[in-house]
């Protein structure tokens, strides 16, 4: 699957992920027409009753990825935050775990969530990141997260170049892809295209430019990430406010049939 999933990564005629939060999302979004499935960190531990931002143990996480990769056929690329994990070491040891469960890809983020600045060091990024290549060997295509412009680092006149030196660190590293959320005006994706010698991931969701936009500035990968889980938990609530509220449940009129549902299971 890893190859079929590296095969998909075409600058100009990007892949198109619609990420997963669970074994029926998955399906959902495999039935849809999906060429492969992404998970969402978020979404994840959402449905886990766990916040965002490096709170899942990596057991439970490890555990739901295998479950998405079971009930899917197309290759599946897991966001496993920072790696679960304290040092390199313990990051190659989730990657090791993370082959076994069938995943073609992962998700690597520089973010330290907790930690003393909003970054790690580019320095310590490179060697979990150098971890992660050594456990997975060929088996996973490795994308590696830059969170500058999500955490809005640095000074924004030079985030760009400092995007671009970590990107590079961390395709020395070992890493196939670079994936820059936090960003869609298109100068500064097609900036970012140009100065990165990998395929690019970008974060998209509503108000972000359409996907044929992005494609012809060169992006080789867009995800929607946490945007369609916490839309379904949108229309959970907004379901539950009219029942209460009306006794009128028109909020569900557009969910998918029983029948269609259930099919996706037998």
């Amino acid at each position: 699957m890893t190859e079929l999933f590296r095969s998909l990564h075409v600058p100009g005629h990007p892949l198109v992920l619609v990420n997963a939060w669970d074994a029926g999302s998955a399906r959902v979004v495999e039935a849809a027409g999906a060429t492969a499935v992404a998970t969402t960190s978020a979404g994840v531990a959402w449905s886990l009753g766990v916040r965002d931002g490096d709170a899942l143990d990596r057991d439970t996480a490890l555990a739901a990825v295998r479950r998405i990769v079971t009930a899917v056929g197309v290759p599946v690329s897991a966001d496993c935050e920072s790696g679960f994990a304290d040092d390199p070491a313990g990051v190659g040891e989730t990657i090791g775990l993370l082959v076994a469960t069938g995943a073609a890809g992962v998700n690597l983020e520089d973010a330290w969530h907790g930690g003393p600045t909003p970054l790690r060091e580019t320095a310590d990024q490179t060697a979990r990141l150098a971890a992660a290549r050594a456990a997975a060997g060929t088996e996973l295509f490795v994308n590696a997260r830059v969170d500058t412009y999500l955490r809005d680092v640095g000074d924004p006149e030079g985030r760009l170049a400092d995007t671009a030196a970590r990107a590079a660190a961390y395709l020395d590293a070992g890493a196939d892809g670079i994936f820059v959320p936090g960003v869609v005006d298109p100068a500064t994706v097609a900036s970012l295209v140009d100065a990165i010698d990998a395929p690019l991931n970008i974060l998209v969701g509503p108000g972000a430019p359409p996907v044929t936009e992005l494609a012809a500035l060169g992006v080789a990968r867009i995800s929607l990430g946490s945007s369609v889980a916490a839309a379904a938990y949108g229309l959970a609530r907004n379901a539950v406010r009219e029942v209460l509220a009306s006794g009128t449940y028109e909020s569900s009129a557009d969910a998918l049939p029983y029948g269609e549902l259930n099919g996706l299971f037998g």
